[in-house]
């Protein structure tokens, strides 16, 4: 089904492989007109409901290209490493682990390069794609080096994420806020990593999106965090590190349960995997394929006390999607010591250094998600068509004359300008009316809004509903309202069509 909804994408214009004319480059996409908008509404609405919804969290913009003393303080120049094993007959490179678990069907996260070695030499393993000999495995750093101005020696990197941003800005973030703890610091933002094998679509890429949250707190006080109660009866699904190492079942349990069973580290933490399980289902995606995974220690980043990564069950397999990191007093505490800058926050009279819960969201991998659990294979209809959610449809509605005469493509633009300046819509006259409601299904468009004979008469329009194919008639001076309301669902599609009669 994949290639199915890959090859939608690229005609449609959801996603293109980057410079592909000339040949392209593994692990760079280009979003097309449909693929920005649908991008474009998932950060908004991630924005709506994670930063707008909270009073306390800012956001920022920061910098994509940063000095070499920011990553010497980060850890990423000794830490952010892959291990590297290479074809010898054909130069093919492949990370190492990722190779042994697919051919051998072994997890060897966070083994030592000696040991992948001895691994792939006693299963025998070879190149996937021409079946030569493999080399030793070495550390491989995945960031992206630059030189900045006409001298050399003055060397950058491209940030491997956008956190480090909003560590290197803390002291600016506080006194522009003058926030108290606790308070986040979001960001969303472009990120490069030098990825040794790209693959399977928007999952590995080597240019991506992110979204993330630093939320800075006393960890003394981390218990008396207030919001924690609008989230405490929400349950979620986490496979904890003793079930993976047993059968793998999934404990299904509140948050409010997992924090006091030590199954979350604090209260914070629990707050940001509710929203992230709430959120995540109202993009459309199923509970039951999606679940959090506690990362064991070996896996478990340099910077972090522990990392709960939100996975998706995705056609090849669970893949996380969202990286939730208790960072403790990492970064601003390295930042401090290495650029000699004061981080600490005075609080009932004593200083501390505060400590940071991150939620790290993929957009790209995200956007993946939505399409493969949006996408509909339709014999009935006679099109595949995607459901996406109202809210972040690419295109809210289709403005359709039912044929192009009889001034039904004048009275059609007329209906098109007056929803234009409030929702994403487009004007469609070409081909008969089948042929243009199943382009509109193809792109996801949540409403078809057909401009007839009768709408010249009494000023209605009908309104056809994606996803069951139903129809009503709208009065044009309602319209506005009643595709707010659909969008929003605060009303189903009958609802609508009994507003066709004004008080």
């Amino acid at each position: 089904m994949i290639e199915k909804i890959v090859q939608i994408a690229k005609r449609r214009g959801f996603v293109w492989p980057s410079s592909e004319i000339y040949g392209g480059l593994s692990g760079f996409f280009d979003f097309g007109p449909l693929g920005v908008l649908l991008k474009r509404k998932v950060e908004n609405f991630w924005r709506e409901f994670f930063i707008k919804s909270e009073d306390d969290i800012f956001e920022v913009e920061s910098a994509t290209i940063m000095p070499e003393r920011v990553w010497e303080a980060s850890g990423h120049l000794r830490d952010f490493i892959d291990p590297l094993t290479q074809c010898q007959k054909c130069k093919s490179t492949f990370r190492a682990d990722e190779l042994i678990k697919d051919l051998a069907k072994k997890s060897v996260e966070g083994l030592k390069p000696e040991e992948l070695t001895e691994i792939i030499k006693k299963e025998k393993l070879k190149c996937p794609k021409c079946k030569g000999e493999l080399s030793e495995v070495k550390i491989f750093n995945l960031m992206l080096s630059t030189n900045v101005g006409p001298t050399k020696g003055n060397i950058a990197y491209l940030r491997p994420e956008t956190a480090q941003g909003i560590f290197v800005n803390f002291k600016n973030i506080l006194n522009a806020t003058r926030a108290k703890l606790p308070f986040g610091v979001a960001q969303v933002g472009t990120s490069y990593r030098n990825e040794i094998s790209p693959r399977q679509f928007l999952s590995r890429m080597r240019e991506f999106r992110q979204m993330e949250i630093e939320y800075f707190f006393n960890p003394e006080k981390v218990e008396e965090f207030k919001k924690f109660e609008e989230v405490a009866k929400t349950k979620i699904r986490i496979l904890t590190r003793e079930e993976q190492k047993k059968n793998g079942k999934v404990l299904e349990i509140t948050v409010e349960e997992a924090v006091k069973q030590k199954i979350l580290p604090n209260k914070i933490m629990g707050y940001f995997l509710a929203k992230e399980f709430l959120w995540y289902q109202k993009l459309g995606i199923p509970s039951q394929s999606l679940r959090f995974r506690h990362m064991l220690p070996e896996e478990t980043p340099h910077y972090s006390k522990g990392n709960f990564d939100l996975e998706i069950k995705f056609d090849f397999g669970w893949k996380e999607v969202v990286g939730n990191a208790y960072r403790s007093d990492y970064d601003l505490s390295s930042h401090s010591k290495l650029s000699g800058e004061d981080f600490s926050v005075v609080e009932d009279g004593k200083k501390i250094i505060p400590h940071v819960i991150e939620p790290s969201f993929g957009i790209d991998r995200t956007i993946y998600a939505i399409l493969l659990y949006s996408f509909r294979e339709d014999k009935k209809r006679g099109w595949d068509w995607f459901e996406f959610q109202p809210k972040i449809a690419p295109y809210v509605a289709a403005v359709l004359p039912l044929v192009s005469k009889d001034g039904l493509p004048e009275k059609a633009r007329e209906v098109y300008s007056i929803i234009k300046p409030c929702f994403d819509v487009y004007y469609d006259e070409a081909g008969s009316i089948g042929k243009r409601y199943a382009r509109a299904d193809e792109a996801g468009t949540f409403l078809a809004i057909t401009i007839d004979y009768d709408t010249l008469k009494d000023e209605t329009v009908t309104i056809r509903s994606r996803d069951t194919t139903e129809q009503v008639r709208v009065e044009i001076k309602r319209l506005l309202e009643v595709l707010w309301k659909l969008v929003e669902k605060e009303i189903g599609l009958r609802d609508a069509g009994k507003l066709v009669t004004s008080p």
